[in-house]
Parts: C-alpha cells; structure tokens; sequence
C-alpha cells in the first residue's frame, strides 16, 4: 500500500467532468466544432458576443446530453431553463458564461464502479446534476519561447459541454480513477463524445479534501480544487500527492474547513506536485440569472422513454453477460468491453463462432490486441476476420495443430489474408495420421532407451526430451500427441 493509504485520514473526493458533445456545431451558433482549425477562425458573432446577436439551441446537442443523463439514470425534470453566469475572463468575449444553475436538464444519478482486480469494494457513485453549458476560448501563453505576451484562440468558444458533477462519494485516488474510466467508457458507447483528453474534449476538475480522527473529534481540512489533469494516471497521481500534502499542512497549521476560502491549484505533471493558482469563487460570486434571450426547454415523458429504448445494452451489463454466456474471467471480460463496440463484437462473433469463449478471449487479448497496435489498424480493417480465426481455433481444438504452429498459421493469415486451411496447405502444415504418429513415436523410444527407463521408474518429464527430435523428424507433430502416444507404448511394455 502507498504511503497516502497507509495514512491516518480519510479522503474524500468529488469530481466534475466536462465533456464536449459530438455535434458538427456550437452550442448556440452554427459556428463548426472541428479540432485544429488556425486560431479564431470558426467564430461567429454570437462566438464572440457581438451586440445584437441572439443564441439560437442545438438541439443535437441537447439530444446527446439527454441520452447520457439518461444512461447516467439521472431524474429528467420536465422544464429546464438557461441561465448567464457572469465572470471576466480574456477568453471570456461576453463576459459570462451560458450555462444552467437552479434548473439543471438532469440530475440525482448514479454510476456504478468496480474492479476486476478487487482493489476495492464495488460503488455506486452519486451524481448530483448533468448540465449543458458552453464552452469558453483558449488562452496561449508564449513564455516557454521568450515572450510576455499571451494571445486568444476563441475557436472552442460556445462549443457544448456536459458537465457532469457526483457528490464526494470516492474515497481514494484508484476509485476517483475508476469512475472516470467507466464514465468515459460509458460516453464512448453511447456515442456522445470521443474524449480525447489531449484535444480537450475530456477534462477533469477534482475536489478532494480530508476527514481527520482528532482526540477533540473528526475535523475536515480546506476544500481544495485540483485542475490541469490531463489524464486519468495525472488524476491519480495528483489527488495522491494532494492528499498527503494537505495532511501535513495540518499538521503545521491546523486550518479547517471553513477558515480559509476555498483554493483552486493546478498540478505540475512534470514535478508531480499541486501548485496554488487562485482562491475558488462561490455560486453568488457568479451573479447567476435566466438568459433573456433563451427559451427554456421541456422534456416529455415519452421522450425520455424513446430515449430509454435506444440505449442498447450498456457496458456494465455487458462485462456481466460476457461472463455468465462464454465463461470468461471478470478481468478478461473488463479487458473486452473496454476496447469498444468493434473489438466487443469481434470476440463475439469469434467466440460463437470457435465454441470456446475462453480460447476466444485468450486469442483476442494475446494476438488480436497486440497486432491491433503493432500496426495501428483499426479492428474494422483486421485482415483476418472473426470467422476465419475461428476456423483456426477448431483446428487447435481438434488437436490439428498445436498452438505454436497456429501461430505461425496466424501470421500467414496476416500477411497473405489466406483463410486458416489456405494457409495450412501454404505452409505445408497438416495433421499427422495415428499410424504415422505411433511410427515415429516408437522409433524415438528405440533409440532413446534411457528415456524409456527414466518414465518406468516414476520421471515422466524425461519424455520432454523426445518431443524436440520428434518436431526435427516431422514439423507437423503435436507436443501433446507426441507426449501421449509415447506414455502410451511405455505403458503397454
């Protein structure tokens, strides 16, 4: 266990995610979301708050938001509204921010966490709300190149977001990552984000603070919030660092929540430490009021069971099904799901096809895997498909040729998109009949009597030697066979 574990504290830790939503469009223009446009050129005027510019909904936008709130098994109200939250920042043109405050579109959601390795106790992880809001602009600062200035790319400015905030239900840095990677599993079935973290499109802010065991009673320390993340092991790392840091700046100081303002700090992947930036503003600050400009937007019943109904099966749900239909392992299953629909269905097809899920999953995480990254293809575009694999695991099981040679089978399939049998007759591999077997088994035992009085006095293992002379007389052979064929005649002396 790491240090912060073994500590005398319990953490407690809340996060908010934002998500940006899959639409061609902004939030409130028709100004395009593309990543990686030059600087300022996928602006409008409401983008960038020109007077006299009125916000217009995306209504896809609002779709997808509600498609996961749903998936996220929030409470749905029938009427949300949209709201002005009110702040300066350069990368802010209007000067505040549209977003939702008292009437959220969803809220009161759970996501469950677990983990295949039981390093802890599964989860039901409470969400308070789910709300859309826009996004602001980017500031680029230039002084890792010499230079004072700082300049604004208002691109991402009015992008959709989700942000999705739970309640302080994780209590360490392995659950806060656990959530998250389920969280983005989730939204990546759903089809409602593709949470790139590096392009922005996932970003997390954590809230973590400690309960602490006093001889005066528990005591909690300052709330602190953690930015800059910018990936689930940064979360980790950084929630882990800022736990122990706050312990021991109560050790010193003795500061409780409540007696200092709330502080936000960013967190240095390169130093691997938290470093103050600011003191965290309180809802009043933002002045909050209802967008003039803005309808509000009901949600039928219906609609939400239309939604309901076009769920599909849901990741949890399939990491269990996985299990109880082909007799994988809870880890195997989790190592499936969590490579998306395309690899899920492949290992389907494949284990259906082949009649062991066991060997299927072996195969797909052995080989699959490692040639889907090896080559960088997408498993749409794998040369050799489920059907055709699973021709070759049959050979396997009927003992046609040994794992091994299935491998060299494989690569054959890869290179040469040859079906399993194809590749066989390429290769010259094929099984060796009973009677040749047995041949070739007893004029090894001839000329290796010493293995023969080794097995009869209690040293099977000695038979291992036998098996290379038997693959140099005939590549062909199987281990297996060559093993029990001459255990067999050993015997029969």
């Amino acid at each position: 266990m790491s240090r912060v574990e073994k500590a005398p504290y319990q953490i407690i830790i809340g996060l908010e995610t934002h998500v940006q939503l899959k639409t061609q469009t902004k939030l409130f223009s028709r100004s395009s979301t593309a990543f990686g446009a030059p600087p300022n050129t996928q602006t409008s005027p409401v983008d960038i708050g020109l007077p006299g510019s009125l916000p217009v909904m995306n209504r896809r936008a609002y779709e997808l938001a509600l498609r996961t709130a749903v998936a996220l098994n929030c409470t749905i109200p029938r009427y949300t509204k949209w709201d002005r939250k009110q702040y300066f920042y350069p990368d802010l043109p209007k000067g505040y921010q549209i977003s939702q405050y008292d009437l959220p579109m969803s809220c009161e959601g759970w996501l469950e966490i677990s983990d295949s390795k039981d390093a802890f106790a599964p989860k039901r992880v409470r969400i308070i709300r789910a709300h859309l809001e826009e996004d602001a602009g980017k500031s680029m600062h230039d002084e890792a190149a010499g230079k004072a200035d700082s300049r604004i790319d208002l691109n991402r400015a009015g992008t959709p977001l989700l942000e999705i905030v739970t309640y302080p239900d994780l209590s360490s840095p392995q659950e806060a990552k656990a959530y998250l990677e389920e969280l983005k599993l989730l939204l990546l079935y759903l089809e409602v984000s593709d949470c790139n973290m590096e392009e922005g499109s996932l970003r997390v802010d954590a809230n973590i603070n400690l309960h602490i065991d006093t001889p005066d009673g528990e005591v909690a320390t300052p709330i602190v919030e953690v930015k800059n993340m910018n990936s689930f092991r940064s979360v980790e790392r950084a929630l882990s660092y800022e736990a122990q840091r706050q312990y021991e700046v109560w050790q010193e100081t003795g500061q409780t929540k409540g007696q200092v303002p709330k502080q936000t700090r960013g967190w240095d992947d390169q130093a691997q430490v938290t470093r103050g930036q600011r003191h965290k503003e309180e809802s009043s600050d933002y002045r909050y009021f209802p967008d003039p400009d803005l309808c509000p937007v009901t949600t039928t019943p219906e609609q939400i069971e239309e939604v309901q109904r076009q769920l599909g099966e849901l990741p949890a749900a399939t990491r269990a099904r996985l299990v109880s239909q082909f007799g994988i392992t809870p880890y195997d299953a989790d190592v499936i799901v969590n490579q998306g629909r395309g690899v899920l269905t492949y290992f389907e097809e494949l284990a259906q096809a082949s009649g062991d899920g066991k060997q299927a999953s072996n195969w797909v995480q052995q080989d699959v895997l490692r040639t889907l990254k090896e080559t960088a293809c997408a498993i749409d575009a794998f040369p050799v498909s489920a059907l055709r694999l699973a021709e070759l695991l049959q050979a396997v099981r009927n003992n046609e040729v040994d794992n091994a040679r299935a491998r060299t089978i494989f690569a054959e399939m890869l290179g040469s998109r040859l079906s399993a049998r194809e590749a066989m007759k390429k290769l010259g591999i094929e099984k060796v009949d009973a009677s040749d077997l047995e041949n070739l088994c007893r004029e090894l035992l001839a000329k290796n009597p010493h293995v023969v009085t080794d097995v009869k006095n209690g040293k099977e293992k000695a038979i291992g030697s036998l098996i290379g002379q038997a693959r140099q007389k005939n590549p062909n052979v199987n281990p297996n066979d060559v093993r029990r064929m001459c255990l067999e005649l050993i015997a029969k002396e």
